[in-house]
């Protein structure tokens, strides 16, 4: 196995050390042991637990730009709000990997007092959320970058942010359609200004 691919390996060891036992249970022993791999080997591509965690948020960040640009990608040919749904679905806890993806993000969070480059992390992973929602305003309108268009993307960041803790704190086998339903209503109101309702719909 070459390097990058333990470094992957690790990572998702811690993932599962969290959704199991939670961060406090995260250690370059428990993380070692749940990849199958000595702590010596461990610690010779990660010296600390903090280069551990700070790298298996990064991974986690990455993924998950991954995934969009694959849905980007693969949705081109969608109407603006299809590819608009589809973007923002990827981002809420809808599947249990995503679920699982969002508990694992909060726990890292936690530990930004312990590991301090974990700010710079969620720094980016949040601007890269606001990026998003511009440019699903500016495929959905005809005024991208106009102070009216950046007001509306904050709205939808701030609609994202909220629907993605209300799943997440809701049962695993509740109904998610009323959170979709959500995103469906504001996105047709994002692009209603530019489409008289009828251009960008479905």
């Amino acid at each position: 196995m070459d390097r990058d691919a333990r470094k992957n390996q690790l990572a998702e060891a811690v993932w599962q050390v969290i959704l199991d036992q939670g961060i406090s249970a995260v250690s370059v022993r428990t993380v070692a042991d749940r990849a199958g791999v000595a702590v010596g080997s461990l610690r010779h591509v990660f010296p600390s637990r903090a280069e551990l965690v700070q790298f298996s948020a990064e991974l986690m960040v990455q993924r998950a730009t991954d995934r969009l640009h694959a849905t980007y990608t693969e949705a081109a040919s969608h109407a603006p709000e299809a590819r608009a749904l589809a973007l923002i679905g990827e981002v809420l806890p809808l599947t249990p990997d995503t679920r699982a993806e969002f508990e694992v993000n909060l726990a890292l969070l936690a530990e930004r007092a312990a590991v301090p480059e974990l700010h710079r992390v969620r720094g980016e992973a949040h601007q890269g959320l606001a990026g998003l929602c511009g440019r699903i305003v500016e495929m959905l309108t005809s005024e991208p970058g106009s102070p009216a268009a950046v007001v509306t993307a904050q709205r939808l960041h701030a609609l994202v942010d909220g629907l993605a803790f209300h799943l997440f704190h809701q049962p695993p086998e509740a109904d998610s359609a009323w959170a979709l339903d959500i995103v469906r209503a504001e996105l047709g109101e994002i692009a209603a200004p530019s489409s008289d309702g009828v251009e960008g719909c479905e």
